[in-house]
């Protein structure tokens, strides 16, 4: 139940933070970058060699998903932050988060809307170690305009927070299963807590500058990624022309790994709100995630 109410929590979080932001800044610096590592050592512990299988699979569906999460998303988020004319700080933050891969909340999200989870998490998987070089590639590539981005930095940066925990988690799995059996009833509800102290925490220290100028920018990220869920489901169906697959390539695509955008930015700007979007980006999300289970939830082929 908790962690179903994953958008429910972020949203409290969020509306507490920018009241009181004192309740969540305490989990700032390095907290952030340890936070977003247990999320990722939390998914490593979920996964299995054998989970890849499903990429053999089904091959297709995976690589269109791939395809739409970092071809779409990220022209989007280049175009958006021209389209509302946003500051440099927030048109790369939003570049930065619509390149990232997609999010654990998208595979609770999946299982919520009947989808096909075992597709969401193989595709939240390939997706997260293409972020390695993905990522940094298309945010220095797409962000020129703006500023220069220190691509090389974005790399070591993703290497550090995905790689590693998520690497060290598979390994834990499969060699030491009395004690992964153990914690791994709990990961979904952990990881939902650090996302929620992680975007919370980001909205408190820039909550100064949310209430003065964040209308264009929370209007730009809205549009990110209804267009993400729409652009996600429309095209997969008529190439796939499956509406279990479509709605879990949806979700993929709409929901990205903001923590992972937060922590990015928080490492290699030297302006903190360059992580705002990110912050907000995973508010925006979960609730456009908990509509989309409500409209698609009983829809079948």
């Amino acid at each position: 139940m908790f962690t179903r109410l994953f958008p429910l929590w972020v949203s409290a979080a969020a509306v507490i933070a920018l009241i009181e932001p004192s309740v969540f800044t305490w989990f700032s610096g390095p907290w952030i970058t340890y936070g977003l590592g247990g999320i990722m050592l939390g998914m490593g512990l979920t996964l299995q060699w054998s989970d890849f299988a499903q990429v053999a699979k089904t091959p297709t569906w995976v690589i269109l998903g791939m395809l739409l999460q970092f071809t779409v998303m990220p022209f989007l988020g280049w175009a958006l932050g021209i389209l509302f004319e946003l500051p440099s700080f927030f048109a790369v933050g939003l570049i930065l988060v619509a390149c990232c891969p997609g999010g654990t909340a998208s595979n609770v999200i999946a299982f919520l809307a009947n989808a096909n989870v075992a597709l969401s998490v193989a595709m939240t998987t390939c997706s997260t170690f293409g972020a390695i070089l993905l990522t940094p590639f298309l945010t220095a590539t797409l962000s020129g305009s703006y500023l220069d981005v220190d691509a090389w930095g974005l790399f070591y940066s993703t290497l550090k927070v995905v790689l590693v925990p998520v690497s060290l988690g598979v390994l834990l799995n499969q060699y030491a299963k009395n004690v992964t059996k153990r914690v791994v009833p709990f990961a979904p509800a952990v990881a939902v807590l650090l996302i929620v102290l992680i975007v919370a925490s980001i909205i408190g220290q820039g909550r100064a500058i949310i209430l003065s100028s964040g209308l264009n920018l929370i209007a730009a990220i809205m549009t990110l990624h209804f267009l993400g869920f729409i652009l996600g489901y429309a095209v997969s169906k008529i190439i796939l022309k499956n509406s279990a697959v479509s709605k879990t390539i949806a979700i993929e695509v709409g929901m990205q790994n903001s923590g992972l955008g937060a922590v990015l930015a928080r490492e290699n700007f030297i302006n903190p709100a360059t992580a705002i979007p990110s912050a907000i980006s995973s508010l925006v999300h979960s609730i456009y995630g908990s509509i989309f289970v409500a409209i698609t939830k009983n829809k079948s082929n």
